[in-house]
């Protein structure tokens, strides 16, 4: 069964509004499960095992639970102030991004930038970052000179679910593919 509505609900609350459904969640994005499970029920059907199944089946693997499963949150994307605690790690060489041909004149001038989240997401491969360029129409593909930028002093993060993060990547540091 796919629960493709209350995923991209679930999306919304963990990582932009958790006030949409009277939530809040804790300095690190995590919210209580049956705080959660409850606020969204008051919008569509929703329980416990759906929660579970969203989170098992997600192929982005975007939400973590904790150990006992009283907590959930999105392991990054957030547009809202949280800290995940991630811990700072070394990038391959080369990392890619994936974006809309619409978006070129503006990463040219300015690089990648966060705009409403709070970091730049890049892919370990360009197979993962044409699926994810691709969703914002005509595929603009870039390179990304990661090992440079590590070694420059910039701080790259590595998420739960394999998506690498940054602050911002400069011009410098960008090659059109």
């Amino acid at each position: 069964m796919s629960f493709e509505k209350e995923s991209k609900f679930l999306s919304l609350i963990l990582r932009h509004k958790p006030e949409v459904i009277g939530i809040r969640l804790d300095e690190h994005g995590w919210a209580d499960v049956q705080s959660l499970v409850s606020g969204m029920s008051h919008f569509l059907p929703f329980n416990f095992n759906m929660l579970e199944e969203i989170v098992r089946t997600d192929n982005k693997q975007r939400y973590v639970f904790n150990a006992d499963r009283t907590q959930i949150r999105a392991s990054q994307g957030h547009s809202i102030p949280v800290d995940v605690q991630l811990e700072i790690a070394t990038p391959p060489e080369y990392l890619w991004h994936g974006t809309g041909q619409k978006y070129v004149a503006s990463i040219d001038q300015q690089g990648l930038i966060p705009k409403s989240r709070l970091y730049v997401h890049l892919s370990a491969d360009p197979e993962t970052a044409c699926m994810v360029g691709i969703r914002h129409g005509s595929l603009a593909l870039y390179r990304i000179r990661s090992g440079a930028m590590s070694r420059s002093g910039y701080a790259f993060f590595r998420s739960e679910n394999g998506i690498w993060l940054t602050k911002n990547v400069p011009v410098s540091f960008l090659e059109k593919q």
